[in-house]
C-alpha cells in the first residue's frame, strides 16, 4: 500500500499565507484552530505555560491523528493581539495586553479528538494549562498581508504602511492584530526574525 502523503495546510492553502515585503490583500476562508487565551506581556512563564500547553496538545493530537492515519504537520505559532478597550494595545503597557495564541488544524480535527487529546496530557501531567485549550474557528475574510523581518517591537512602521495601503482602497483596519510566526526567537536572531502581520479590514 502506498504510504499516504502528509496533509501541509500551508500548502493547500498557499494563497493565505504569502508574504511579500509589501503590503497586500488576501482573502482568508474559515480555518479551525486550537487557541489558548490569556493576557499580559509575552515572554515571561505566563505566556511560555501557555505556549507550551498549546504546543503539547498539537503534538499529541497529531500523533494519535497519525496513528490512525490521517498524518498532516502541526503548523506555526500563530498570536492575536488586542486591547481590552478596543484601542491599539501597543499604547498600553505590555502587562495589560491581551492574546490569544492560535494552531491551525485540518477541518477533520473533532471537538471529541482535542477532549480525549486534552485527557491524555493531563493524565501524563506534562502541561496543566491543556485544560483551557479550544477548538475554534475563525473567519478573517479579506485581509492586509505582509512579511516583517526583524524585531516584534519593531513592527509598528509595517503596520503603519498596512494602514495606509488599505485607506488608499477604502477600507480600514479592524482587528485584532494577527501574528504568524515563521521564526523561533529561541533560534533566530531579532534582526532575523520572520513575521507574516495580518488585518482583517472592512
Amino acid at each position: 500500500m502506498a504510504k499516504q502523503a502528509k496533509l501541509d495546510l500551508y500548502k493547500d492553502h498557499r494563497a493565505e499565507y504569502v508574504a511579500p515585503k509589501e503590503p497586500v490583500f488576501v482573502i482568508v476562508g474559515p480555518a479551525r484552530y486550537l487557541t489558548i487565551s490569556g493576557h499580559g506581556a509575552p515572554g515571561g512563564e505566563h505566556f511560555r505555560e501557555h505556549v507550551s500547553a498549546l504546543y503539547t496538545l498539537a503534538y499529541t493530537l497529531k500523533m494519535a491523528e497519525k496513528f490512525s492515519g490521517h498524518d498532516y504537520k502541526v503548523c506555526h505559532l500563530e498570536g492575536q493581539w488586542w486591547a481590552a478597550d478596543g484601542s491599539d494595545f501597543r499604547i498600553h503597557e505590555p502587562k495589560e495586553w491581551q492574546w490569544r495564541l492560535l494552531i491551525r488544524v485540518p477541518e477533520f480535527i473533532t471537538q471529541a479528538e482535542v477532549s480525549d487529546a486534552i485527557k491524555t496530557v493531563l493524565a501524563r501531567k506534562k502541561a496543566p494549562l491543556a485544560a483551557e485549550v479550544k477548538l475554534e474557528y475563525l473567519t478573517e475574510g479579506r485581509c492586509v498581508q505582509m512579511l516583517h523581518i526583524g524585531p516584534y517591537a519593531e513592527e509598528k512602521k509595517d503596520v503603519d504602511r498596512m494602514q495606509e495601503m488599505a485607506g488608499k482602497e477604502g477600507f480600514r483596519l479592524r482587528g485584532p492584530h494577527h501574528e504568524i510566526y515563521l521564526s523561533d526567537p529561541n533560534r533566530v536572531p531579532p534582526e532575523r526574525l520572520k513575521t507574516i502581520l495580518r488585518y482583517p479590514v472592512e
